[in-house]
């Protein structure tokens, strides 16, 4: 009986293993963003008139809801 073969490494690292140890040669620092290469974004301000309008929304179907429950017992 023959011994197995011998694993060897694969010469081609995975499409998310750049450097040594899968490290990436790049980090993104000195190119003026972070790592996930995009910068902080501040949120925006509250838009009251489309809140206003989900709320209502939500209302109303829930008065056919009520609507169709009391049709239907």
């Amino acid at each position: 009986m023959s011994d197995p073969p011998a694993a060897h490494a694969d010469p081609h690292a995975a499409d998310g293993m750049v450097g040594e140890h899968g490290q990436p040669t790049d980090q993104g620092d000195g190119h003026g963003h972070d790592d996930h290469a995009h910068g902080a974004e501040a949120l925006g301000p509250i838009d009251v008139p489309a809140w206003g309008a989900a709320i209502l929304g939500i209302v109303l179907g829930l008065i056919v809801v009520g609507a169709l429950l009391l049709a239907t017992t």
